[in-house]
């Protein structure tokens, strides 16, 4: 089953791809949707292999932390009207599914190592890796806590470190993850008022005042530019504001709490020119042995997880063009989907010189082209899996077919597409 998805996909053809052994397509396909359609074939089951890459990818490639990416993604899925639990996103004709994904990444490195959570939001509920049966759904922040408490009891050998993006900012939570001892980076907006230099003001003011320094060069949109980092303190003292909605009402309600203490972290990507092309104002209860610069390139390495969503989707598994009928069989397939990602990050990270050479042999069967240059590593995700989808099943069929028998049917059949040496055709 993991075989059959190491291929990128084409959007008017999502299935499983069927390896050419003795089975037919049909038939393997049948197999397929039987198996995601099995009630006994649980979720929690299912993320086992995830985990325990997670594991082991934490052990071997973190050195003080684990970096845990949270981020969600819309499943869009307006015309699949076979699939009647279907929720509403942006508005009443966008229906779909929303999907929350926890991504292990190596705090070394940047590289991801595997999903260790994957919620699917549907109308009956939320279907997790995290419990055999669909949980009522939370607010997308509520939501975060129980997944955070059962990511930490995986004990993934080292400690966590939660890394949002702006969906995060919500003082409410932020309290309550300092006062569960949980380590955060998240990204801020501007507006909030905050205490600095003993001055309440927007954050967006404090920020202006922090002295940035040159710290390394990154890429944003592929091409090399400077990342500038520095930081200072800020104090939180406003109460939180709760927005939820009460049967088709927003209900709105002010929650007290403590002050809380927090380092501000202004990171700007510029080019050569100096023109600030990123800018972000990030939030962590890091302890001070931790660098401003190290947070901020943690932050950066978040967009692992906006790749692995694009994999997932556009990119390689069209994943809003499956036809499984409900969130339950997607939520099988997605698990399944998330085991060849996994292998396909191990294969680009490895490190050995039999490695790279697949690596190369891969891109060569893909048929795309890469970018040139020091900071291209000489292929991409999608092109790994595309040049899987070529050699597994050109293996299975070495299996059954000698190479001369496949030359002498080239020529036969396709005249100009091969040449035999000359004793062959003679």
């Amino acid at each position: 089953m993991i075989a059959g998805h190491l291929s990128d996909a084409d959007r008017l053809a999502a299935g499983l791809r069927v390896l050419p052994e003795t089975a037919q397509a049909f038939a393997a396909a049948q197999a397929a949707w039987r198996f995601y359609s099995n009630p006994a074939l649980s979720l929690p089951v299912l993320a086992e292999p995830l985990i325990e890459a997670a594991k082991v990818g934490v052990r071997e490639m973190c050195r003080d932390y684990a970096l845990m990416v949270l981020d969600w993604s819309l499943l869009h899925y307006k015309h699949h009207v076979s699939k009647s639990d279907r929720i509403e996103l942006a508005n009443h004709q966008d229906l779909g599914y929303k999907l929350l994904t926890a991504l292990a990444v190596s705090d070394t490195t940047g590289w991801p190592l595997a999903p260790v959570c994957l919620e699917l939001e549907a109308l009956d509920g939320l279907h997790t890796t995290r419990r055999r049966k669909p949980l009522a759904a939370l607010s997308a922040l509520d939501g975060l806590g129980p997944v955070m408490e059962h990511v930490e009891k995986l004990q993934l050998e080292r400690p966590l470190v939660w890394i949002i993006d702006r969906e995060g900012d919500s003082i409410k939570h932020v309290r309550e993850w300092v006062a569960a001892g949980r380590n955060f980076v998240v990204r801020a907006d501007d507006a909030p008022r905050v205490v600095c230099a003993n001055r309440t003001q927007p954050l967006c003011e404090a920020a202006k005042q922090v002295p940035l320094v040159r710290t390394r060069e990154v890429s944003h949109k592929g091409v090399p530019v400077l990342q500038y980092v520095g930081e200072t303190q800020i104090i939180i003292q406003r109460p939180a504001r709760t927005h939820r909605v009460v049967n088709g009402k927003p209900q709105h309600q002010n929650i007290a709490g403590p002050p809380i203490t927090l380092r501000l972290i202004v990171s700007e990507v510029r080019d050569s020119k100096g023109q600030v092309l990123a800018r972000w104002l990030l939030l962590s209860n890091l302890p001070a042995e931790v660098s401003a610069e190290k947070i901020a390139l943690w932050y950066y390495w978040r967009w692992k997880i906006e790749s692995y969503h694009k994999l997932l989707k556009q990119a390689g598994q069209h994943l809003e063009s499956w036809q499984q009928d409900d969130a339950e069989q997607l939520s099988r397939r997605l698990a399944v989907v998330a085991m060849a990602a996994v292998l396909v990050w191990q294969l680009a990270h490895d490190q050995r010189a039999e490695a790279e050479q697949m690596r190369q042999v891969l891109v060569r069967l893909s048929g795309r082209q890469m970018k040139r240059g020091k900071e291209q590593p000489g292929f991409t995700e999608p092109a790994l899996l595309a040049g899987m989808g070529i050699l597994l099943p050109m293996l299975h069929l070495l299996e059954t077919h000698s190479p001369d028998e496949l030359k002498r049917l080239a020529c036969q059949v396709l005249p100009g597409t091969w040449s035999l040496p000359s004793e062959e055709t003679g």
